[in-house]
């Protein structure tokens, strides 16, 4: 089917003006769902030709001013519309097939209890599958949505109901919406209700899951409170829809998506047991990431895919910033930094990089390629670069008369540099040129007295210094402002002290250091009591290895000397992740000695403490045949389970116990668990329990009977799924040729997802290089009648070689 085309979208949206969906579906039928929907708009150009979109469904019936049209008209999933009036009304209805991969609208069986969910997915070009439109961010309309569904069911949309009988639900109208953002939900939903500052707000999952959304729901509504009050403070204008559902739904494709008035997020987010202070603050960015939303890219809407990454970026940058000034957080600036800048960073050396802001967004289609690194973390890292070259206060100033002047609208870039640059008296033009019309990371280094800017072009940069002593104490600080290849610096280093470019992250380049600074770090780093400047650390030296100019075994040595000082998990986690993926499973380092790191650090951990369980985990990925009898142990049964009723998990600076809304959360309560001989007080989680026998699986310790028992031990959605990761990862032809074929040809977009993960896997090469060659033969086959994002995903995680070359 033709995917939209700039051109066709702004001859359209010249042409046409949309006031009003009446969507109306019926969903009574589990094998097919019907959909009438009444558009009603206007046409400045009278007796003109468009077209109106629908997806993989014949029509039944369409009427144009009281006129039918014949439905063979349709031509893949344009429907022409000739001789239109002033003012038009549209009729569309027909009956389409559920999706089963996750996009239009989506139905789910659970596994545990057999029960149906349907949730819609309308992102990018998806609405056309659930109600005939126009499907183009920059045609918005109100939407009124009526379902009919089993009257025990419990359905709910984008905006509040008002009024529901007999199995007939009917919704207020939403304020306008482009097609994309829309979406339905149905079934027998758990649900969970409250209100704050007369916001009503709303949890739903799985009925199967209710335990899990019972136990958590008081700090979700915790933190969606504080967000909010963040937000009202930094923007001055309060949410501008009706209510607030957040939804964890099964099979969906991505992280989240921002559906005004009702979010879903994939429900892996919904943890089925205690989880550590990295994943908790990981959910915590990603709800105020799609909260964000709410205001940059629904109240306001981008008029093309070119500016997606305005609408991510902002998101991006406010998630990470509310997450810290919330007071859950306060050091999730070290995560921004170690993990989602650094996927920035190397996206951006790829051949595959791309502006910021491309030009040359030609279809729907060609969008989806710029939901990456780029556009998320580069892009939300140019913004915080803008704030402070024009002031926060400034930046936030603008954003609120951005916020006013195209409110329920749409607007592109020149809009948001418009407002910024008439709120601060600047010129932008310049700054976006070089920032976002072009490619490529600069390079900051200390030399003589002197920062100098390497790599092209050359961007202006304004941030601060700060030099470290060997007992981590900051000696000095400094700002710089640097407009073209050098600036000078302030004064001369003390003997073994680590100079830092761009202390506070304020930019968006690689930092290096120079070789006393390098030769120090080892005894610095350690020392330092501030997570960031430990994170940015870090980062220079994983840079620093990437780009060869620091051998892989010098950063082993850093690792080992100062894993034992990084109290912060979430930067533990993606040092360890790099050590692995970049290093040893490259062949780079010895799988032995990481592990031997993951082990020492793991014996000296305080029991129950997140920690503990970072580097459990990480030692689970790292194991070789040395530690295939432990990794069996951690997994040993006890004649008896037990459910502990332990203190606390220890959260290290990122987290905050204390804080109302983690009563419960951060606790290893109610947690079942099974005595082990693992390392005292760990508590070896279902989750871990998959990772551990994957790691045996890989390294021929465990095999398809042991599989199968712990699937027949976690009956769940996410046991299969971890089941088919495990048997991708058994070292023998016939597993991996089963495995391929899932890849390649299985309906169950999840499961193909999970045999990818498992498919490659350092130590195995002689059974996947065969596969190499047929990935590139495979790949159409790969993509073929699967949801794009499904497909994206797939192929990066198909794709040869170990996760950090994906």
């Amino acid at each position: 089917m033709p995917s939209l085309t700039r051109f066709e979208a702004e001859a359209r949206a010249r042409l046409l003006r949309v006031d009003r969906y009446e969507v109306a579906l019926d969903v009574t039928d589990p094998s097919t769902f019907t959909s009438r929907t009444v558009v009603e708009f206007r046409c400045t150009d009278l007796g003109a030709t468009t077209f109106a979109e629908l997806k993989d469904a014949r029509p039944d019936r369409i009427v144009l001013n009281g006129r039918a049209l014949d439905p063979d008209t349709v031509d893949g999933n344009r429907l022409p519309l000739a001789g239109l009036l002033a003012a038009n009304r549209l009729e569309v209805t027909f009956t389409a097939a559920y999706s089963t991969a996750g996009e239009g609208l989506h139905r789910s069986v659970d596994p545990a209890d057999g029960a149906t969910y349907l949730y819609g997915q309308a992102p990018l070009d998806e609405a056309q599958r659930i109600f005939a439109c126009f499907d183009q961010p920059d045609l918005k309309a109100p939407i009124t949505l009526t379902v009919t569904a089993p009257p025990q069911w419990t359905v709910r949309g984008n905006a509040p109901l008002r009024e529901a009988h007999d199995g007939h639900w009917a919704f207020e109208p939403t304020p306008p919406l482009a097609p994309y953002l829309f979406t339905v939900l149905a079934g027998p939903w758990h649900v969970r209700t409250a209100e704050h500052d007369g916001i009503p707000l709303g949890l739903l999952c799985r009925r199967s899951l209710a335990p899990q959304l019972d136990g958590d729901a008081d700090a979700l509504f915790a933190a969606t409170a504080a967000s909010f009050d963040r937000y009202h403070e930094l923007f001055g204008i309060r949410y501008p829809f009706q209510k607030y559902d957040q939804a964890f739904v099964p099979d969906f494709a991505g992280g989240a998506v921002e559906n005004p008035g009702m979010v879903n997020y994939r429900e892996e987010l919904l943890f089925r047991t205690a989880a550590p202070d990295y994943e908790l603050q990981r959910r915590f960015v990603i709800m105020a990431h799609e909260m964000a939303h709410m205001w940059f890219g629904d109240l306001v809407t981008l008029r093309w895919w070119d500016d997606i990454w305005l609408n991510e970026a902002f998101a991006e940058l406010m998630g990470w910033r509310v997450a810290a000034e919330t007071g859950r957080y306060p050091a999730a600036a070290a995560g921004f930094v170690v993990w989602r800048k650094r996927w920035g960073m190397l996206a951006d050396q790829r051949p595959s990089t791309h502006p910021v802001a491309p030009d040359d967004v030609a279809d729907t289609t060609a969008a989806f390629l710029n939901f990456d690194g780029i556009s998320y973390a580069k892009g939300a890292a140019a913004l915080r670069q803008l704030s402070v070259l024009l002031g926060d206060d400034v930046f936030l100033a603008g954003l609120r008369v951005y916020f006013e002047r195209f409110r329920f609208g749409n607007a592109a870039l020149a809009d948001f540099l418009a407002v910024l640059g008439e709120v601060s008296g600047t010129d932008l033009t310049g700054w976006a040129d070089l920032w976002l019309r072009t490619t490529g990371v600069n390079t900051l280094r200390a030399v003589s007295g002197r920062v100098e800017q390497h790599g092209a072009p050359l961007r202006p940069h304004r941030f601060r210094t700060a030099v470290y002593d060997r007992t981590g104490t900051v000696v000095r600080r400094g700002d710089v402002t640097l407009d073209g290849g050098s600036a000078d610096l302030e004064g001369d280093l003390p003997a073994g002290a680590v100079l830092l470019l761009n202390a506070g992250d304020d930019t968006y380049a690689k930092v290096r250091l120079d070789a006393a600074g390098l030769a120090a770090l080892p005894s610095v780093l350690p020392a330092v009591t501030d997570p960031l400047a430990r994170a940015q650390l870090w980062t220079a030296a994983m840079d620093a290895t990437h780009d060869g100019e620091l051998p892989p075994e010098d950063f082993l040595a850093l690792l080992e000397a100062a894993l034992a000082g990084e109290a912060e998990t979430s930067v533990l986690v993606e040092v360890l992740g790099f050590a692995r993926d970049s290093l040893a499973g490259r062949g780079l380092v010895p799988f032995g000695p990481l592990a031997a790191i993951c082990a020492a650090g793991l014996s000296a951990a305080k029991p129950r403490s997140g920690r503990q369980f970072a580097l459990a985990t990480a030692l689970t990925t790292v194991a070789g045949p040395a530690q295939v009898a432990l990794l069996a142990d951690w997994l040993a049964d006890d004649p008896i389970n037990v459910l502990t009723d332990a203190p606390a998990v220890e959260t290290g600076p990122a987290g905050n116990p204390g804080h109302p809304g983690h009563a419960g959360h951060d606790r290893a309560d109610d947690v079942l668990t099974r005595v082990t001989a693992g390392p005292p007080g760990l508590v070896v989680t279902q989750e871990l329990r998959w990772q551990v026998l994957g790691r045996l699986v890989a390294l021929g310790g465990a095999g398809e009977a042991d599989i199968a028992a712990e699937e027949r031990r976690d009956p769940s959605t996410g046991g299969a799924l971890h089941a088919a990761t495990c048997r991708a990862a058994r070292p023998d032809a016939a597993a991996k040729a089963d495995a391929w074929e899932r890849i390649v040809r299985d309906e169950r977009p999840r499961i193909a997802l999970a045999a990818a993960t498992g498919f490659w896997q350092p130590g195995q090469e002689a059974l996947t290089d065969p596969y190499v060659e047929r990935f590139f033969a495979d790949a159409p086959a790969m993509v073929a009648g699967r949801y794009q994002l499904f497909a994206m995903l797939l192929v990066r995680q198909a794709f040869p070689g170990t996760p950090a070359d994906r």
